[in-house]
């Protein structure tokens, strides 16, 4: 293309962008912590990406499409899924609008029509049916192929008694808070999808539970115990609607969505050619046991870290949103995921004194993401 049509697609790109994730970021608050500088480190992540992570798409599509990359994260268990491709995007996007808002960077057009244009690629197909994003489609997320879907709910059993609903919950309840520590107070250790209809007028439901044990995450060694890496949920849920967002995260009506249970299934893809094996509920409260040990010490770790170590460890979860493409490419071992890099010189020590107020970004009337100009 000419280097009008890659600033026109660039900016087609942007204004998309901007229409969705300047409403869905306004309905969240920045997360801040007593214990983990939230903010300091998504700031750190979005403008190292700013600077590499064009050269790093460029590195992973050079080795597969990123159509099939995208194609390859419909199946339980892949963290190619909706949060790491928006997050692959607007990580990037992000730090765009910080460093050249302030004039720290020049805004050119090819590094950004080089994210943008691999997460179009990668993520129609990662969806499947023509839409780029949950936002699209009413709020649906389901890339699981029907034979998919017929396995999970060949697994699952009736959850027919108030103690068998109650040992769900603690298991969903646990491993969802141990996940958001060990991601450093963010929620991309678990994604829903859905809502998948059944022919009865119940929905089904799932959930993947993302990297439980030891992993690339180095703090992660404290998870050693844990009995698997990978855990996957089929909820078929009776009366209740459910919408699902490009954060992998349910919306239901009513809230209380596990009280109207009506089965259940546990899954791990912790198998030689990544396919699903069921898990007994018998060892669920095993697999309780050994998250909440994991728990208690990762926390004790991350309250001894300082300042810059968090951030550290904050930043490379952000950062490494483009890792579960690179691994499927390939690549992963001959990418530079150290972070901050680019930025220790510059503007990273203003960045790591900042601290979030927990508010909602004001964007009503006016671009969340300005066109390149």
């Amino acid at each position: 293309m000419t280097p009008e049509q890659i600033k026109a697609e660039a900016n087609r790109l942007i204004a998309y962008h901007s229409s969705v994730s300047g409403p869905m970021t306004a309905e969240r608050t920045a997360l801040e912590s007593a214990l983990i500088p939230v903010t300091a480190y998504i700031l750190t992540a979005a403008t190292e990406a700013w600077y590499r992570h064009p050269d790093v798409l460029r590195t992973i599509g050079g080795a597969r499409q990123a159509a099939d990359l995208g194609a390859a994260g419909r199946r339980p268990g892949s963290r190619i899924n909706a949060v790491s491709l928006w997050s692959t995007a607007n990580i990037y996007l992000l730090g765009r609008k910080l460093l050249t808002t302030f004039g720290v960077a020049e805004d050119q057009p090819e590094p950004t029509w080089a994210v943008l244009d691999f997460w179009e690629r990668a993520a129609l197909a990662y969806r499947g049916d023509g839409q780029r994003q949950a936002w699209d489609a009413g709020f649906t997320l389901r890339p699981f192929e029907d034979e998919v879907v017929a396995t999970l709910l060949a697994g699952v059993r009736p959850v027919d008694s108030d103690e068998h609903r109650a040992r769900i919950k603690r298991f969903n309840a646990v491993v969802t808070a141990y996940l958001f520590l060990l991601y450093f107070d963010t929620r991309v250790g678990t994604g829903d999808t859905g809502p998948y209809a059944l022919p009865d007028g119940r929905v089904l439901l799932v959930r993947d539970y993302y990297q439980l044990s030891r992993s690339d995450f180095w703090w992660s060694e404290v998870a050693a115990a844990v009995p698997y890496h990978n855990l996957t949920a089929a909820l078929v849920l009776d009366g209740v609607s459910v919408k699902v967002n490009d954060w992998g995260t349910s919306i239901t009506d009513p809230e209380d969505y596990l009280d109207h249970l009506h089965a259940f299934g546990l899954f791990t893809t912790d198998t030689p050619d990544r396919s699903l094996r069921a898990v007994g509920l018998d060892e669920l409260e095993e697999v309780v046991a050994q998250v909440k040990s994991a728990q208690k010490a990762l926390y004790r770790n991350i309250a001894a870290m300082s300042r810059r170590e968090k951030i550290a460890c904050g930043a490379y979860v952000y950062f490494t949103f483009p890792r579960p493409l690179a691994e499927a490419a390939g690549v992963q071992d001959v990418i530079d995921w150290q972070v901050p890099r680019d930025t220790l010189d510059t503007i990273y020590p203003i960045i790591e004194q900042l601290q979030g107020d927990n508010s909602s970004p004001e964007v009503e009337g006016v671009d969340y993401y300005a066109p390149i100009p």
